[in-house]
């Protein structure tokens, strides 16, 4: 028998996978929901796009069909030497092989009044319902944390004309992941929304509240006072492992895995965002949150536990999101401090909001990452480059390839080749897309 604790994007694509090369009995298991839904989708609901069933990729019935056995409880504890697991409600439940896929937790740092009323991340189906029923009829809110799930939060307060207030520890935004031009032009398009107030080199001291333990304002690090009804902790996430306390399986900020996503017990595994690798790939990071590197790692503990054993190897670093009508991506390594053999070329359009930025190596040219805004890049044609040891030249010069978009194809490529060869005394030309190229030639 084998058992997912966790129905997220990991636990999932676990059980789907392995259901394709077995017939061992699968059972996923979580507290939050029945159901697998997706996370990103939670803001829409709230937004009135779409309902939470609209969230779910999949029909009740696909999980009979595929033989899934689904059970909504909460795992007290593990017991490895026993094979069993111990649940709150009392019961207990034996397993053969298990999955730990317990995802991410918000952060909290110890705030005075974090746990009070109308105070709440945005993670969880709970985390959703709770935030729909403090904000109703609310004026103003506090956001914590300048990060993808911030933005998201702030998104959906303005659509209901609530005020918001958003927290930002560093003097720009994400600075701790994007570099600074990247985070210039986001703050750029911040400012231009009505009814959000950003504050940079600002911190949460406490949460204050009335009589009824109700949030009705923050003060920050530096006393100022700001009146509030609502207060959204968005500072990041952490491993969420309370599921390991008290049992062996060792842990750091995640538990614990090798290349084979295998814990320290045996016939236990982890993957996606509670996991963390005890020797990272070069270039990586030892937590990787996000969500085709959960999606990735279910499909590779499949392998190992239907008898073909895979190393984890996700290849190149990308992921996307957006902020507000921003789209944004990365391919490759783009820090926000250049390394000192790396040089980089940011192109900025003049009047939208684009932004592209290269990194490329000083010596040999070799393309390193970019972060791409307002435009939306194909994810192949880099992870192809970047496989190949492509040159900044070779990627600007077939730019148009990887451009999503076809109606935009002679839109900007042309323009950010030109500043290119001006700021490095280049003479790249702009090649037609290779697609078109194909056509012409026959």
């Amino acid at each position: 028998m084998i058992v997912i604790i966790g129905n997220g994007i990991s636990g999932v694509t676990a059980a789907r996978n392995i259901r394709k090369k077995s017939d061992d009995v699968i059972t996923i298991i979580s507290s939050e929901s029945k159901y697998f839904f997706s996370r990103t989708a939670l803001m829409y609901v709230y937004m009135g796009h779409m309902t939470f069933e609209h969230t779910q990729p999949y029909e009740p019935h696909f999980w009979e069909k595929n033989r899934i056995e689904l059970l909504q409880n909460h795992v007290e504890s593990i017991e490895s030497n026993k094979k069993e697991l111990r649940f709150s409600d009392g019961s207990k439940m034996k397993y053969d092989s298990l999955i730990i896929a317990t995802g991410s937790k918000p952060n909290k740092f110890g705030w005075k009044g974090q746990d009070s009323k109308r105070v709440h991340g945005m993670y969880s189906k709970q985390d959703l319902e709770n935030i729909e029923k403090s904000t109703k009829g609310i004026a103003s809110a506090v956001i914590v944390g300048g990060g993808l799930i911030g933005i998201e939060l702030a998104e959906m307060l303005l659509t209901r004309n609530i005020e918001v207030h958003f927290l930002v520890r560093d003097n720009g935004f994400w600075s701790e992941v994007l570099p600074s031009q990247d985070s210039q032009l986001i703050m750029d398009h911040l400012e231009k929304h009505h009814g959000l107030r950003m504050h940079y080199e600002t911190e949460l001291d406490e949460v204050v509240t009335n009589e009824n333990d109700e949030a009705i304002g923050v003060i920050t690090k530096a006393g100022r006072k700001i009146e509030c009804q609502f207060v959204g902790l968005t500072a990041g996430v952490s491993p969420n492992i309370a599921v390991i306390e008290g049992s062996s399986i060792e842990s750091n900020r995640g538990i614990l895995v090798d290349r084979f996503l295998r814990t320290s017990e045996a016939d236990i595994y982890a993957i996606g965002d509670c996991a963390e690798f005890r020797e990272p790939l070069p270039g990586r990071r030892p937590i990787e949150q996000v969500w085709y590197t959960g999606k990735f790692m279910g499909e590779v503990v499949s392998e190992t536990i239907t008898g073909s054993p895979r190393e984890y190897n996700p290849g190149h670093w990308f992921n996307s999101a957006k902020f507000f009508e921003i789209e944004y991506q990365t391919y490759g390594d783009v820090r926000a401090t250049l390394a000192e053999d790396h040089e980089e070329f940011v192109y900025r359009h003049a009047t939208e909001d684009v932004l592209l930025h290269f990194v490329f190596e000083k010596e040999s040219h070799k393309f390193i990452g970019i972060n791409n805004f307002g435009i939306r890049m194909r994810h192949p044609v880099f992870n192809d480059w970047l496989l190949n040891n492509a040159t900044i030249e070779e990627v600007l010069s077939n730019l148009k390839s990887a451009n999503f978009d076809p109606e935009f194809y002679t839109k900007y490529e042309s323009e950010v080749v030109a500043e290119f060869n001006q700021k490095f005394g280049a003479s790249v030309a702009v090649n037609a897309p290779k697609w078109w190229q194909k056509i012409i030639s026959h």
